[in-house]
């Protein structure tokens, strides 16, 4: 509770020191789309995103801000649903069990939820929504987090003009995790609309201008695109499973009953003692196991250009036996090379729930929905600025030796 005060402390304090004609003016009007990094610092320089501690430059991607577990927690019975009424600890109140520290770092076991509060709070002005995001490497650990917000009656989208806290939902499923205090689990993606569009609504690029911007690619690098070869496109960009592979690995299975995993370790971690490979067999096919935990690679190499953001989304919403995408945002300049050799294939989190669910070498499995940037972004997904997943091919997170 202390934290909470805090942050509505300083909100009140940053209203109390901006006067009127100067609110008119923070709303920093431009063209619609994903907000950049360099648009994300504005941001932060006008006090729109604040934090209980300095936000540091290693927070900032190109079009999304890393957020960071506070330090304190609480196990509670089950989900649930935000309300538009109440604050988030209000709705929680009768589901909490159990209230501690995570500033020496904590187990949160498998199979249980957990709420964490977030360092980060945010005062929007009209003009800016957010949705939220596992990061790639929490997905990669099958770790579902989801964003929520005061008075919000949704997870991972933050309404336009919101003032207020913002939580973690927590819930490991494959394996136990280790967190810490600035822990960075989720990541924010700041939207602007444009005079014209309704709250929340997305600047989408359309089929039509997605295949453009395939030919145009393709004719310039010499036949790589957004993907090698011919692009599957019908409601974004479709991407297929791959089941074959130069060294016959295709994936990986977690096992049961392992460790806890050191979210802030990296590289840390031996392969073999939380993960079962997957070769290729002679007919190219796979059947997951209901809720197992699966990591394959798209058999299509995928470039995101300087100018766009993708998100990976499902085939069909419909088609409730297979979640693929947990930790679903592409940043700009994601496989943005003419090199082949260098190029990045999508690692897709896959789980069958309920029954076994069979599989082909390149049968579509997810889609990508393109988005265009408010502004070019000052830096780039990439080796440059320490990226983890660029040129990848099947890699599983960064917490594991290669």
């Amino acid at each position: 509770m202390y934290n909470e005060i805090k942050k509505m402390n300083l909100l009140s304090e940053n209203i109390q020191q901006t006067n009127p004609e100067e609110n008119k003016n923070l709303n920093l009007t431009g063209a619609s789309g994903i907000l950049p990094d360099s648009l994300i610092k504005k941001l932060l320089a006008r006090k729109k995103i604040q934090s209980l501690d300095e936000i540091t430059d290693q927070q900032i991607q190109p079009a999304s801000l890393d957020l960071r577990l506070g330090k304190k927690a609480y196990r509670i019975r089950a989900s649930f649903i935000p309300s538009e009424n109440k604050k988030v600890l209000e709705c929680a109140t009768d589901l909490i069990d159990h209230e501690f520290s995570i500033e020496d770092g904590a187990v949160l076991e498998r199979n249980c939820v957990y709420l964490v509060e977030l360092k980060e709070f945010l005062e929007l002005p009209e003009s800016i929504w957010a949705i939220a995001n596992p990061k790639s490497s929490t997905g990669r650990l099958d770790v579902f987090t989801r964003v929520i917000a005061d008075y919000t009656q949704s997870f991972d989208k933050i309404p336009i003009g919101y003032a207020g806290a913002l939580y973690a939902e927590i819930s490991p499923h494959k394996y136990s995790i280790m967190i810490h205090e600035n822990s960075r689990l989720s990541q924010l993606r700041f939207i602007r609309k444009s005079s014209t569009q309704s709250e929340q609504q997305r600047s989408i690029i359309s089929d039509r201008d997605l295949k453009r911007l395939h030919n145009k690619l393709s004719k310039i690098s010499g036949g790589f695109g957004l993907v090698n070869g011919e692009a599957r496109i019908a409601d974004g960009l479709q991407l297929g499973v791959s089941l074959s592979s130069q060294n016959g690995l295709i994936g990986f299975k977690a096992k049961h009953y392992t460790a806890p995993i050191d979210v802030d370790k990296i590289g840390h971690y031996k392969v073999s003692e939380y993960w079962d490979p997957i070769h290729e067999t002679e007919k190219k096919r796979l059947v997951l196991d209901p809720n197992e935990f699966y990591i394959l690679a798209s058999s299509e190499f995928v470039r995101i250009p300087p100018e766009y953001a993708a998100e990976m989304v499902p085939i069909d919403p419909t088609m409730g036996e297979l979640r693929v995408h947990y930790a679903g945002f592409f940043d700009p300049g994601f496989g943005d090379t003419n090199d082949l050799s260098k190029a990045s294939k999508g690692v897709l989190e896959v789980r069958s729930l309920d029954v076994p669910f069979y599989i082909e070498d390149k049968q579509i499995i997810a889609r990508l929905k393109y988005e265009k940037l408010a502004e070019t972004p000052s830096k780039l997904y990439g080796v440059d600025i320490g990226s983890t997943y660029q040129s990848q091919g099947l890699k599983l997170s960064k917490h594991f030796i290669d």
